[in-house]
């Protein structure tokens, strides 16, 4: 309800518009942009219809007074906080927040500043959210890291008028032994998945051979083949003089060739 006092200083405060005519225009008349809200005091109680603007709006001199709000987003980075996660690993974690003014008239009545005390808020969830995981968690599940705080900074500030946007984590910060200990720790674990995989090549080369072997042990003929390839195989390097026995078992069809063909004398 409207009292005495404020209808007395409403009629005053238009009396006195008309008397300083046409100066009084420049006083009364202000203009906010598009991405801008105006929220409006009078006599110190808050002006029913809601925040104004876009464009112009009209303020009583002397009684009425106004701030603007900015609805475009903001960014801000959250200073690198030290975190000991649930593992008892302590990491510096730093993190940038985006946020928008969703209403305007909260802003301005429901906190101070809504700025400073969204900050203020982001540093302790960041810590907090940090607190329930480990590090390896830390490490591969950022993403959904960063949407739990973003859901749960969202949540705080909402009877703030302040909307979060999005939260990301900027960097994670480790002690150095812990580097070296993670270092080598994976050095360990790519030799040992090195020397699986060259256990496994050994086995399969290993029942290679043996398939080979029991294929030639049935087909002598297939031994002789290979030995031919090789003989080939040996013939087309240059440069190098290599002395290769005859096997016996191509020696004795040979004999009976030459034997065949050229008899011996009487």
């Amino acid at each position: 309800s409207i009292g005495c006092v404020e209808v007395l200083a409403t009629v005053c405060s238009t009396i006195l518009m008309f008397l300083t005519l046409p100066i009084s225009i420049f006083l009364c008349f202000k203009v906010v942009q598009e991405y801008e809200r105006a929220v409006i005091f009078r006599l110190g109680r808050l002006r029913s219809g809601g925040a104004r603007g876009p464009g112009v709006f009209f303020v009583l001199p002397c009684i009425d007074n106004y701030c603007k709000v900015d609805l475009r987003t903001v960014s801000f980075d959250v200073p690198p906080q030290e975190v000991l996660t649930r593992d008892s690993v302590t990491v510096s974690v730093d993190a940038v927040v985006y946020y928008r003014i969703r209403d305007p008239l909260n802003a301005v009545v429901q906190v101070a500043n809504y700025s400073h005390s969204t900050r203020l808020l982001a540093a302790t969830t960041l810590r907090n959210v940090l607190g329930t995981r480990n590090l390896s968690e830390l490490l591969t599940e950022r993403e959904a890291i960063s949407h739990s705080m973003q859901v749960t900074l969202d949540e705080a500030t909402d009877p703030w008028g302040v909307q979060v946007e999005r939260v990301e984590i900027k960097d994670v910060s480790l002690p150095d032994s812990l580097q070296r200990s993670m270092a080598a720790e994976a050095e360990a674990a790519r030799e040992a998945r090195a020397k699986v995989i060259a256990a496994e090549g050994e086995m399969k080369s290993s029942r290679a051979l043996k398939e080979a072997s029991d294929i030639m042990c049935e087909s002598p003929a297939a031994l002789q083949l290979r030995y031919l390839q090789t003989l080939s195989s040996i013939a087309g390097e240059k440069n190098s003089t290599i002395v290769f026995p005859l096997p016996i078992e191509l020696i004795g069809p040979l004999m009976n060739m030459t034997s065949t063909l050229c008899p011996p004398k009487p």
